[in-house]
């Protein structure tokens, strides 16, 4: 029992934690408005448990980021048995907000009927590939469903980040750029692979300079899809004094050929990192094309400062 001036037990009283004024004061943490458009992912190649389970991961990192996010996959090669086509993912959806809206009614509530998108679609790749692109878009006309399709996640300084990681796991580049960690290994020049032909080329450059300057040495984009690019690239770092060289695969997974890039590393003498995979910047920057799109982000989500 407690007196006006403190517990009568002498025991200490917990406090509430005042909020913390001024420009120091943390953000309310965001969380996804109530009745907002389901986030869909685009998953381009040939649907598979490997690829599902890289997109559930990256749904799971979006989530985690925006509480109350109601995010979905739509396989571009889907079956609609176990791997649903996009466009159907995109009528399942607007057929639950109608559902929803009708339920609400029904019971009497006061709600406006929806308007607005019923989805943002975000691709899930690194890079521009207008093949794919093509094939995204057409799916989303087909499904008649209203749907806003964004940008691919790059060029960003966290997917240089990221290759930055998948070329460490490999063993193919320092952790980070103080000589603490010595890599005997660790490559001289890097071909930035990427597929989607010379705009896909152009955009990983971008990020190829990023990565540049995280590892202090030269890297070069490269077609993985074009005939002769990657050897041509190898040649042309060669020729200006690289000697050990590394393929890391601007590409998130799915829309990879398996063998495209094993035929692409011995083509140029070199070994490969992994693909991105579901290293966490992908969800944070699928998301930020979904909260971007609706206007409920304060900002892109920041690179790391190179190390």
């Amino acid at each position: 029992m407690s007196s006006p001036t403190g517990p009568a037990s002498g025991l200490p009283v917990r406090m509430p934690r005042p909020r913390q004024p001024g420009r120091h004061r943390r953000p309310e943490p965001l969380a996804a408005p109530e009745g907002a458009p389901a986030l869909v992912l685009a998953l381009p190649g040939t649907p598979s448990a490997a690829t599902r389970s890289l997109a559930e991961e990256v749904v799971s990192i979006a989530r985690s980021e925006l509480p109350g996010l109601d995010a979905r996959i739509g396989y571009l090669d889907g079956d609609n048995a176990e791997f649903p086509t996009l466009q159907s993912v995109l009528g399942r959806a607007a057929e639950e907000r109608t559902a929803r809206f009708e339920q609400a009614r029904a019971a009497g509530a006061d709600v406006a009927e929806p308007d607005g998108p019923v989805a943002v679609v975000v691709p899930l790749l690194a890079g521009p590939d207008n093949a794919l692109l093509r094939r995204i878009r057409q799916a989303v006309m087909e499904s008649r469903v209203a749907a806003d399709l964004t940008d691919v996640l790059g060029p960003h300084p966290l997917l240089a980040e990221a290759l930055h990681v998948r070329l460490s796991e490999a063993g193919l580049a320092r952790a980070d750029r103080a000589r603490l960690f010595t890599v005997a290994t660790a490559a001289d020049g890097i071909i930035l692979a990427s597929v989607g032909g010379e705009e896909a080329v152009q955009a990983a450059g971008i990020t190829g300079m990023l990565l540049a300057a995280r590892l202090a040495v030269p890297v070069m984009a490269a077609a993985l899809d074009e005939e002769g690019s990657i050897a041509a690239i190898a040649e042309q770092l060669r020729s200006s004094g690289s000697q050990q060289l590394a393929l890391a695969p601007y590409l998130i997974g799915p829309e990879l050929d398996p063998g495209l890039l094993d035929a692409a590393a011995k083509e140029a003498g070199c070994s490969a990192a992994e693909a991105l995979g579901p290293y966490p910047a992908i969800g944070k920057l699928a998301l930020a094309k979904y909260t971007t799109a609706l206007g409920i982000a304060p900002q892109q989500p920041q690179g790391a400062p190179a190390r």
